[in-house]
């Protein structure tokens, strides 16, 4: 957990989430967010009465947007400095630090919708994995939503063995098995999956699948491509990645994935 703070600290995630292809992410995601914040509603809610939980919530890309939109919103970060410009930016959503493996703060089926966007990024093993998505069930109501987000196995493949030439050192230290999963050890602050490993998560943990979608798709194998699009060519670009996210194809090839569970 130091070295994720250290990490943070100074990586700029409000900046990649201004870019074009975190702009492709955030897009699909909040889609789908929407998506599900609707059918709660068709199923009874009051939407003004609606609470939502951002477990991870980094900046508050997602929290301060859906705050803004008149939900009753809590945001749980980690890392003090994202905290902060949280905060900074002034609006209704009920910030506090706080790890994704211990949500003691909050009691039993507190919220209708819940976000688990970042921490399942960093988690390495099986038990603490298990130990987040028990705790965002544990805090969700009998019936809500929860949207959990994962980085998927062969976009590391691609991007730091083969794009970024890693691939004979990968394979010298023992990054990879035989059939290319990277091993838990292979980056210090990210952990990759294949939707196998996530399948398996669900099962440990008891949870059922509503849909799984690719949140950006190629977005992130052709950064370059998309700095270079006109705004109009963009806004093709974002209705091409919501036209596929839906595919099972999609799911393993997207650098990030959204898996949708009811509790």
């Amino acid at each position: 957990m130091t070295d994720l703070v250290a990490y943070y600290n100074k990586f700029n995630e409000e900046k990649r989430l201004l870019s074009r292809h975190g702009q492709v992410e955030y897009n699909t995601s909040m889609h789908y967010i929407h998506k599900y914040l609707d059918k709660l509603v068709e199923e009874g809610s009051d939407r003004e009465k609606l609470k939502i939980l951002d477990i991870g919530a980094g900046t508050g890309r997602y929290s301060v947007a859906l705050a803004e939109e008149g939900y009753d919103v809590t945001a749980l970060e980690l890392v003090k400095s994202n905290l902060g410009q949280l905060k900074k930016k002034g609006s209704s959503v009920k910030a506090y630090q706080g790890n994704a493996l211990k949500l003691k703060r909050f009691e039993d089926n507190s919220f209708d919708l819940t976000l688990l966007f970042g921490p399942m990024y960093h988690l390495h093993t099986d038990e603490e994995k298990i130990q987040a998505l028990s705790e965002a069930k544990r805090v969700t109501r009998p019936g809500g939503i929860l949207l959990v987000a994962y980085v998927m196995n062969d976009f590391a493949v691609i991007q730091f063995a083969f794009k970024e030439r890693h691939i004979l050192e990968s394979v010298e230290k023992g990054h990879l098995t035989e059939d290319f999963h990277t091993t838990s050890g292979a980056n210090e602050l990210y952990d990759f999956v294949r939707l196998e490993d996530i399948d398996r998560l669900n099962e440990a943990a008891g949870l059922c699948r509503e849909q799984i979608i690719a949140a950006d798709g190629y977005a992130d194998y052709m950064r370059q491509t998309l700095n270079a699009l006109t705004e109009e060519e963009f806004e093709w670009f974002l209705k091409y990645t919501l036209s596929i996210a839906e595919r099972s194809d999609m799911v393993g090839a997207s650098s990030h994935t959204v898996d949708i569970l009811r509790i």
